[in-house]
């Protein structure tokens, strides 16, 4: 089991509505499709999965209005061996799911891939960062007096 590509097919950001005051940020990545491709390895084409997705972070001051958003749109490249392909195709054909440990490794590389693009196109439009990022809390220095 092997994720051999991350590409970005699409991205789009748009700032709707002036942002100012508290900010609900909110990401979410969803599986749109699956299905077979072949890619060359080495001197052979090999069956893989192509599995597309929508990665999205959301900037809203209401629940009824989002001020902006940013949304990408990709494929991962997923290869396994070759039986095991066709069962998780039928899966998700018969009901648009995938096996846990194939999720997990699929929506880690997503989520890791688009939080870092995100986070830079954030910068770019000055939204808030998407994601949680490290501060420092530097404490006022205590002064004292001695008399």
């Amino acid at each position: 089991m092997a994720i051999l590509g991350f590409n970005k097919i699409k991205q789009h950001v748009e700032l709707v509505k002036a942002l100012s005051g508290k900010v609900s940020i909110s990401n979410n990545v969803s599986i749109k499709e699956v299905n077979e491709a072949k890619v060359t390895l080495g001197k052979e084409k090999q069956d893989v999965l192509r599995i597309v997705f929508e990665f999205s972070t959301n900037y809203a001051q209401s629940k009824e209005i989002i001020n902006a958003f940013i949304k990408i749109t990709g494929e991962v490249i997923f290869h396994d061996d070759s039986t095991k392909m066709k069962t998780y195709l039928k899966q998700w054909n018969k009901d648009k799911k995938l096996p846990r440990v194939v999720m997990e490794e699929v929506l880690n590389v997503i989520l890791t891939r688009s939080n870092i693009d995100a986070l830079n196109i954030s910068q770019d439009f000055n939204l808030p960062p998407p994601i949680p990022l490290p501060k420092i809390n530097v404490e006022k220095e205590s002064q004292s007096y001695i008399g």
